[in-house]
C-alpha cells in the first residue's frame, strides 16, 4: 500500500457590488448546510481521505512504489469533503499521477476523479538519456522556438519524472529551459522528453504580480492598505498576507525551477506622506498603484466570492514587480517567486501591462497552479489559459470601478491603437483577435494555448450572458453558437461559481474540453441540483461551442 503524506505540498514560488455578489453566491451554496460546530474540518477531512486511501489502494492505482501528497482540500458548506493528492513513483513525481477524493459529509467514500487511470510500473527509474542530454535537447528547443533571435544567458534544470498523459507510462526528463532574448525579456520553455530513447513527447511556454490613496494609470484615484515603518510608507498590505509592490528597475533576470537569479531584485516602494502616484508614467510609482490595486482587488474576490484566503489559499500574499525590462510588453506570474511581472510595453502596441484584468489574470495562473495544475499544453492548456481569462473577466465586474468599467474584452486597458484592435481577447466571439477558436474542434489542441482558451471563453460568456446581440456596460456583444441555437445566460455570479468549483474539485491536470463539460455539470449538480436550469444551460453553453 502506499505511504500517504497528511501534508499540503509546499510551494516553490497569493467596493462596489460586493454585498449583492457575495449574496447571490450565499444563496447558491449547497443546502442543507451543516452547523458550523458539526462541519468536519480540514483535519477530519485528511484523517477521512487517509482512511479511504488505506481502503482503496488497488482501486485508485495506488501500489507500495507509490506515495500520494495532499495538495488541496475543500470542505463544502454541507459537510461533503474533496481532497486532492499528487502522487509520486519511487520518489519520482508523476506526470498526470493526480487525483481528487470526494467523500459525503460522514467521511464515506462517494468517488474520485484521476489524471489518469493507467498502471504505473516501470522495468526501470534509471534513465537511459544522461541528464546533459536532456538539458541540450531542452536548451535547443527554447532556441528553436526563438528563430533568428540570438539568446543569452540560456539555462536549463532536467528533472526526472514518469509521464501518464502521453500514452503508457514511461521515465521522461521534464525540464525547464531559461533565457534572455535580444531585448533582455524572458523567455522559457518546458520540454518533456523520453529518458530512454531522447525522443521529444512534448514542450510548452515555460511563463505563465495604514490607508493611502493612489493615483493609478488606468483605474483612477484609489485606496490602499499600506505599511508605515517608522516615518515612512511602505507599499505593503498588512491586510492582504503581506502583499508589496517593488520596483525591479528596468532589469530582467532569468528564472528556472531552483529559483530566479538576482539580476532584476525589487526594491520595496515608499512614500512619505502616504499619496502615491501621478496618474502617469512620468512618476515610476504610478504603474505600482496599478498593480498594487490589482493584488488588492484578485485577493477580495476570490475571498469574498469564493472563501478562498489568497492566491495559495493559506493567507500568504505575493508580491509585484513592475517596470521589468525594457520595452518589454508582457506580464507573467512566476510560481517559483510566487510574484507577478508586470512591463512597460513597447507604446505602440502597449502600454504599461497593469491593467485590472491582466493582473487578475496572471495571479489567476496562480490559483490554477495549486488547484487543478491543467498542463500548458494542448486543451489541457487552452483551458489554464481561458481560466485566468475568465476570472480575470468576473475580478473587473467585480471590483465596480467607474474608470475601468467590467467587460468582456481582455487587456483593453494595456492595448495602444498601433495593434490594430482595441483587446487582445475577445470572449464573445474569440475569432475576432484573428486567431482564437469559436468552437471545438479536434485541431483545437494543435493551437496556441491563447488560441485554443477561445472554446472555453466563448462557453464563459455564453453561460453568464446568453448569445445574440446585447449591450453591457457600453460595450456591444454580438455571440453566436454552433449550429445557430439560443443559449440564454444564468449570470456571471453562476458562470464564478461553476467553474470555481470545477477547477478546485473536479479537474485535474490532464483535463481536456470533454472533461470540462463533466466537470462544470458535476459542479453545476453540487451547487444547483441536477436537472434545474443552471445544469441544462451548462449543457446548452457546452454544446454551443460544439463540445457534446
Amino acid at each position: 500500500m502506499s505511504r500517504i503524506r497528511q501534508h499540503v505540498r509546499g510551494s516553490r514560488l497569493a467596493t462596489a457590488g460586493i454585498a449583492a455578489t457575495t449574496a447571490t453566491l450565499v444563496a447558491a451554496l449547497l443546502s442543507p448546510a451543516a452547523d458550523a460546530a458539526d462541519r468536519p474540518t480540514r483535519a477530519t477531512a485528511l484523517d477521512n481521505a487517509a482512511a479511504v486511501l488505506a481502503d482503496r489502494a488497488a482501486a485508485l492505482g495506488l501500489t507500495s512504489a507509490q506515495e500520494a501528497s495532499v495538495r488541496d482540500v475543500i470542505v463544502d458548506k454541507d459537510g461533503a469533503q474533496h481532497v486532492r493528492y499528487d502522487r509520486t513513483y519511487h520518489q519520482l513525481p508523476v506526470l498526470g499521477g493526480d487525483f481528487v477524493v470526494h467523500l459525503a459529509p460522514d467521511g464515506t467514500y462517494r468517488g474520485a476523479d484521476r489524471a489518469t487511470r493507467a498502471e504505473i510500473s516501470l522495468p526501470s527509474t534509471t534513465p537511459k538519456v544522461p541528464a546533459p542530454r536532456a538539458a541540450d535537447l531542452a536548451v535547443h528547443a527554447l532556441r528553436a522556438a526563438h528563430p533568428g533571435d540570438t539568446l543569452q544567458q540560456v539555462k536549463a534544470q532536467p528533472r526526472l519524472v514518469v509521464d501518464t498523459l502521453h500514452g503508457a507510462p514511461r521515465l521522461a526528463w521534464r525540464t525547464h529551459a531559461a533565457g534572455l532574448d535580444s531585448l533582455g525579456n524572458p523567455v522559457a520553455r518546458a520540454v518533456l522528453t523520453d529518458a530512454r530513447t531522447g525522443v521529444r513527447i512534448d514542450a510548452w511556454d515555460g511563463i505563465e504580480t495604514a490607508t493611502g490613496d493612489g493615483q493609478s494609470l488606468y483605474s483612477g484615484t484609489l485606496a490602499l492598505e499600506t505599511t508605515l515603518s517608522g516615518s515612512t510608507y511602505q507599499l505593503k498590505d498588512p491586510t492582504r498576507g503581506g502583499t508589496y509592490t517593488g520596483d525591479a528597475a528596468d532589469r530582467t533576470d532569468v528564472c528556472t525551477r531552483s529559483g530566479c537569479s538576482s539580476r532584476a531584485p525589487v526594491t520595496l516602494f515608499t512614500d512619505d506622506d502616504n499619496h502615491w502616484g501621478s496618474g502617469t508614467t512620468a512618476d515610476r510609482s504610478t504603474a505600482a498603484v496599478d498593480a498594487q490595486y490589482g493584488s488588492d482587488v484578485t485577493w477580495d474576490y476570490y475571498k469574498n466570492v469564493h472563501g478562498r484566503n489568497g492566491i495559495g489559499n493559506d493567507g500568504k500574499g505575493s508580491y509585484n514587480r513592475v517596470h521589468y525590462g525594457t520595452g518589454y510588453s508582457n506580464a507573467f506570474w512566476n510560481d517559483d517567486c510566487f510574484c507577478m511581472t508586470y512591463g512597460d510595453g513597447n507604446g505602440t502596441h502597449f502600454g504599461p501591462m497593469v491593467g485590472l484584468d491582466v493582473a487578475a489574470h496572471e495571479m489567476s495562473h496562480g490559483v490554477t497552479s495549486r488547484t487543478a495544475g491543467l498542463l500548458y499544453s494542448g486543451e489541457s492548456g487552452g483551458l489554464n489559459e481561458a481560466t485566468s481569462d475568465i476570472f480575470g473577466t468576473l475580478v473587473e465586474f467585480y471590483a465596480g470601478n467607474e474608470q475601468d468599467t467590467g467587460d468582456y474584452l481582455i487587456g483593453e486597458k494595456v492595448v495602444r491603437p498601433g495593434l490594430g484592435r482595441d483587446a487582445l481577447r475577445y470572449m464573445d466571439r474569440p475569432s475576432r483577435d484573428g486567431g482564437s477558436a469559436d468552437y471545438w474542434n479536434s485541431s483545437v489542441a494543435n493551437l496556441s494555448v491563447h488560441f485554443s482558451s477561445g472554446v472555453a471563453n466563448h462557453f464563459a460568456y455564453l453561460l453568464a450572458e446568453g448569445s445574440g446581440a446585447k449591450t453591457i456596460n457600453g460595450v456591444t456583444y454580438d455571440s453566436p453558437t454552433y449550429g445557430g441555437s439560443t443559449v440564454t445566460g444564468i449570470g456571471r455570479a453562476k458562470l464564478g461559481a461553476i467553474w470555481y468549483r470545477a477547477l478546485t474539485v473536479y479537474m485535474t491536470s490532464s483535463t481536456n474540453y470533454a472533461g470540462a463539460r463533466t466537470a462544470t455539470l458535476n459542479a453545476a449538480r453540487d451547487l444547483y441540483g441536477a436537472g434545474g436550469t443552471e445544469f441544462t444551460t451548462v449543457a446548452a453553453a457546452w454544446s454551443a461551442v460544439n463540445v457534446n
